[in-house]
């Protein structure tokens, strides 16, 4: 059986640290920020940990990156 690719779209959105957690950044992020309150603005900056449901099916896609 071959080896399976890594999602090259997957790649480059998701950091996987040192420990194995896979970290995201928030949606919402990309436009239109005036309509958007301050504090919108303000927490979509910061990185997101990936939900504890989809970190199996994530690691499989991004098996080849560690």
């Amino acid at each position: 059986m071959p080896k399976q690719k890594t999602h090259s779209g997957l790649k480059k959105r998701i950091k996987v640290t040192g420990t194995g957690k896979l970290l995201r950044h928030h949606a919402y992020a990309g436009h239109l920020a005036a309509s958007k309150t301050t504090k919108q603005n303000r927490n979509v900056r910061h990185v997101a940990g990936v939900d504890k449901t989809d970190e199996k099916r994530i690691k499989s896609l991004i098996s080849n990156l560690r």
